[in-house]
Formats: structure tokens, C-alpha cells, sequence
């Protein structure tokens, strides 16, 4: 399944305007933050596929029956500019385990480059709802990495992959690679174009630069 924010009318869409605009991104801050909301407002749609149970809430003037959250997600990110998404993400889901996933592109001298997992940092994902999130899905190759090394702690009984801006390569990339039967993609916009350096046009530019400034 695959739920695009971006299809409907909301405040999400403004959101998704100020993290593109290339005037409001030279405020890092404000990069930063928007990042954060888009997570917040995913972690929110993503908590009504959740399960619940009733429980008797005491209040000061009786009890209440509400539905809580009858466990909590798991949080992955790919490392460093999956951070900001990720903290809105833990923002709502705040007692979540979380995972990290450290992914680089290794260049070659003639330009081409591969993707190189260093490290997964992760709990236990056996039967657990596992979310992770990556601002950009282009290639769709880092996902694809990220989420075999994340595999080899355990097989969750679902799994939701969040990215804010997505090419349709990637989504194509990931359909053929992924058992998509368990897994729902939330996406806050689809774009069409993929450069030979696998840059997302529009997109947005570089997300971890843009958050946290340029890598040498």
C-alpha cells in the first residue's frame, strides 16, 4: 500500500512548500523544524492503522474508558539526515524503541557510487510494527540496505517505510525488492524525475546539508 500526504488538501502541503522553497531552507532552524512537523503529522496518521485496547482512566471525577496503544513502535532512521523526521516521529510515539542505520554514498573517481551500510544500531524487531524514515527515497537503494540490516534483528509483523519527498523510480525500485505485502509506504509528495547522479527533481536538494550543512 502506498499513501501519498500530499493527495489530499492540508496544512501537510505547507509544510512540504517551506521544506522545498530554496529561500526558507537557508534557515536552517526552520528546515529543521518543518522536518519535524511532517514526522509529527505521519507518526499521527500512522497511529490509526495501530491496535488499541480499552482502558478505565481515572479522573477527578470518575473514570473515563479511552483507547490506548497496546504496544509501541519501533523507530528506525538512516543516519544523519533522517534525524529530523525521525525526532517528529518520536515526538508522538514518544516511549518507542529506536533503531539507527548508518548509510553513505562511497563515490568513484569517475562519478559512479555504491551505497555502504557501516553499522545498524537495533532492538529486537520479532512481531513488532517497525517504522522507518529517510526524507528522500530516489534510487531506493539505501532503503533497500538499510532495511536488510535492520532484517537481521528479527522479523516485524508489519512495517512502515515514511519519506517525504519520493521519485517514481524509487517507489518502482523498491515494489520489485521489497515484499511489499508487508509493507505500507507513506510518501508526503511523488516526483517524477531522477537525475544520473540519482537527485530527485524537483526534490528538495541535499536534506542532511540542508539540516546540518555541507559534508566535505
Amino acid at each position: 500500500m502506498i499513501i501519498n500526504l500530499s493527495s489530499s488538501n492540508s496544512i501537510f502541503n505547507q509544510f512540504i512548500a517551506e521544506i522545498r522553497d530554496e529561500k526558507i531552507q537557508k534557515d536552517r532552524m526552520r528546515f529543521r523544524r518543518n522536518l519535524k512537523r511532517t514526522g509529527e503529522i505521519f507518526a499521527y496518521e500512522i497511529s490509526k492503522k495501530l491496535n488499541y485496547d480499552i482502558q478505565d482512566i481515572q479522573t477527578p471525577l470518575g473514570i473515563a474508558k479511552v483507547p490506548i496503544l497496546n504496544e509501541q513502535p519501533v523507530l528506525a532512521t538512516i543516519l544523519r539526515a533522517g534525524l529530523p523526521l525521525h525526532q517528529g516521529l518520536l515526538n508522538v510515539f514518544d516511549n518507542a524503541d529506536n533503531a539507527f542505520v548508518s548509510a553513505y554514498r562511497k563515490y568513484e573517481k569517475d562519478g559512479h557510487f555504491d551505497i555502504k551500510i557501516e553499522y545498524a544500531s537495533c532492538p529486537n524487531l520479532e512481531n513488532k510494527t517497525l517504522i522507518i524514515s529517510d526524507p528522500m527515497l530516489a534510487s531506493g537503494y539505501s532503503m533497500e540496505l538499510s532495511y536488510k540490516a535492520l532484517m537481521k534483528h528479527g522479523k516485524p509483523k508489519h512495517i512502515h517505510i515514511v519519506t517525504l519527498i519520493a521519485s517514481k523510480e524509487g517507489i518502482s525500485f523498491l515494489k520489485k525488492k521489497l515484499n511489499f505485502n508487508n509493507i505500507t509506504l507513506w510518501v508526503g509528495a511523488i516526483d517524477d524525475e531522477l537525475t544520473a547522479k540519482s537527485y530527485i527533481v524537483p526534490g528538495l536538494g541535499d536534506a542532511g546539508d540542508l539540516a546540518y550543512g555541507e559534508k566535505e
